[in-house]
């Protein structure tokens, strides 16, 4: 039966169009197309040939073959009650009666046939319309999608943030390679052992952190996969035929409520600009026993407001008008125009030399930058300018960080 349905399909098709017959027209060569096909291809060509066999015709359109268009007409009906029979086999039926489900049992959550309504299984029970039920239903998938993508929306910000990390970890990279290199030239041919060393270490700190970075966003790309799965199977099941969809909406709902944890932005995934550019010359002088600046407090660059501009030795900072683009890392201060020192202390009697006025104070570490309450700003404050500052930190355990206050 399918050899002679193929058959009949490559015997009634076109050789032009591919297509059943439509009008179609024998030339003298034997070979039939529509007539429309025809005439179309005859106007692109000098002259009346086949498109098969390129045999001149006689004849300016070939004769009309009625037995053929006869049976291209049979062939298309056949085509039609084969996808009507079709679709009436796809029509869902009571596994009972072998009726159709025309109503939803509101006690059984389940789609019924009219002889289930009245079967003692479902008698006086709350049964509504299949559409009426299936509306109430949908309306409850929707409600629950919705935070589903108020959740994909703060992955996808999240993951943005971390992409926008990743390119700035290369940044800080290939900007403290810049530093590191012309510290290194200062100290002439025989530095060039220590140059290396730290170049090393420096794409060590790279790799660990992109490695940290790369890890954190294809995480954030499985879970955003898996919240887009799930969106996608429930809207096709809001899509899907009523029957269908009351079928299978438990499955769809319980799906649908299964929540990830919110997105956390990594801590810790910048490179460690002031472990490889702090006191680097000192370290050095250390090796090779000569005397080199020294700078007792080195800033940290990860913590610093966005209206921060830091020298390279990371020594000094200045204010600038404009705002940069920096990313939002957990470390880094965004409300209170704050930065910290690379180091902390916990205990012990520490001094230093300050240039800059009042702006200068020490600081408990906080567990994040970005929740510090508002009287900080004056615990912060130090009544000495251009003097030398001693404390006596005694709360042990509390690392103390200097701050800067601009």
């Amino acid at each position: 039966m399918a050899s002679g349905s193929s058959f009949q399909v490559e015997d009634l098709s076109c050789p032009v169009c591919v297509d059943i017959f439509k009008d179609p027209v024998l030339l003298s060569c034997g070979h039939s197309f529509c007539k429309t096909c025809l005439q179309e291809y005859w106007k692109q060509r000098e002259s009346r040939d086949c498109p098969v066999c390129r045999r001149k015709s006689s004849k300016e359109l070939g004769h009309h073959s009625i037995v053929l268009k006869s049976l291209c007409e049979a062939f298309s009906q056949s085509q039609l009650v084969s996808k009507s029979a079709s679709g009436r086999r796809s029509e869902v039926l009571c596994s009972l009666h072998d009726e159709k489900l025309k109503l939803f049992c509101q006690e059984d959550k389940q789609p019924i046939c009219l002889v289930c309504r009245d079967s003692r299984k479902h008698k006086n029970h709350d049964c509504v319309p299949i559409d009426e039920a299936a509306q109430d239903q949908k309306e409850e998938v929707k409600t629950v999608l919705k935070p589903l993508k108020e959740k994909m929306e703060v992955f996808n910000g999240v993951k943005k943030n971390c992409d926008q990390t990743a390119e700035h970890i290369k940044t800080q990279a290939q900007h403290t390679e810049r530093l590191i290199k012309e510290e290194f030239e200062k100290l002439h041919q025989f530095l060039r052992e220590e140059e290396e060393a730290r170049i090393a270490a420096l794409r060590e700190d790279e790799g660990q952190k992109s490695q940290m970075m790369k890890k954190k966003i294809e995480e954030l790309i499985r879970q955003i996969s898996s919240l887009s799965d799930t969106i996608r199977v429930t809207e096709e099941e809001l899509r899907a035929e009523d029957v269908s969809f009351l079928q299978n909406y438990k499955a769809t709902i319980e799906r649908a409520q299964v929540t990830l944890p919110d997105p956390q932005l990594v801590s810790g995934a910048l490179v460690d600009m002031a472990k490889h550019l702090g006191n680097l010359p000192f370290r050095v002088w250390e090796k090779m026993q000569k005397i080199v600046k020294y700078t007792p407090v080195i800033l940290d660059p990860n913590t610093a407001h966005p209206v921060y501009i830091m020298s390279d030795d990371l020594t000094s900072v200045r204010r600038s008008e404009d705002t940069q683009q920096l990313p939002n890392n957990p470390e880094r201060f965004d409300y209170y125009g704050y930065i910290l020192g690379s180091e902390g202390f916990t205990s012990g009697t520490h001094s230093w030399d300050v240039e800059g006025g009042h702006n200068v104070g020490t600081l408990i570490k906080p567990p994040n930058p970005l929740g510090l309450c508002e009287n900080v700003p004056a615990a912060l404050y130090s009544p000495h300018s251009e003097t030398e500052t001693k404390e006596d930190q005694s709360s042990a355990g509390l690392e103390q960080r200097r701050a800067v206050i601009l």
